[in-house]
């Protein structure tokens, strides 16, 4: 099958992208807004963008009529954020925060979840999470025209991992097990892990 992308809508072209980019890691990005809600919001369009300086890229994508998400406005506003990683234990509370909340109404206190104070940003981060990015804007870029997402590039500030995750200075994936997004309401765990070192070259 061959697919001309100028010649299919919106939603095929979310249905392709989404069903063909996966698994994606999940941030649950904790922001705060000028009025001191703190809102709580799940992002599967993430991932590293930098390592040194330590950097993190997310798109949000915009509102029908390109207004912006909470979320994208109060990182615009603030500059800063958390982001608490998605894993098996927290995927229901993260899924709950996806609502269609009103603007003006914190999720984290609607389902009750438990602020924990950050160590360089306003924002809070989330007990229910075992590990926390906290986070400072380094640039936006407004993607389409008229724009229908940024994509939010930021510093990686303060790092927060729960000791039962770090060992010899890694990550131990399977204590964190992750949850990643795939398409539809699926979701999807680690299962089977294998490795294969990365080749030198062998000129022939």
């Amino acid at each position: 099958m061959e697919i001309n992308t100028s010649e299919i809508n919106r939603q095929e072209k979310y249905k392709l992208l989404i069903g063909s980019v996966l698994p994606r890691p999940i941030a649950w990005i904790t922001s705060v807004s000028e009025d001191g809600v703190v809102n709580a919001a799940p992002f599967s369009y993430f991932n590293v963008a930098c390592i040194e300086p330590m950097m993190v890229s997310i798109a949000v994508i915009r509102k029908p009529g390109g207004a912006w998400k909470d979320t994208a406005r109060n990182i615009l506003e603030t500059k800063e954020f958390v982001i608490n990683m998605v894993d098996c234990h927290n995927v229901d509370a993260a899924n709950q925060s996806s609502a269609d909340y009103p603007p003006g109404v914190s999720e984290v206190d609607e389902i009750g979840l438990t602020k924990q104070p950050s160590a360089q940003v306003k924002a809070p981060r989330l007990a229910e999470a075992r590990l926390h990015f906290e986070c400072r804007l380094h640039q936006v870029v407004p993607l389409g025209e008229p724009a229908t997402s940024d994509l939010i590039i930021a510093e990686v500030v303060h790092v927060h991992v729960a000791d039962e995750l770090y060992y010899d200075g890694k990550i131990d994936a399977k204590q964190l097990a992750p949850v990643s997004r795939l398409a539809g309401h699926s979701y999807a765990t680690l299962g089977e892990l294998f490795d294969r070192p990365r080749p030198l070259y062998q000129p022939k």
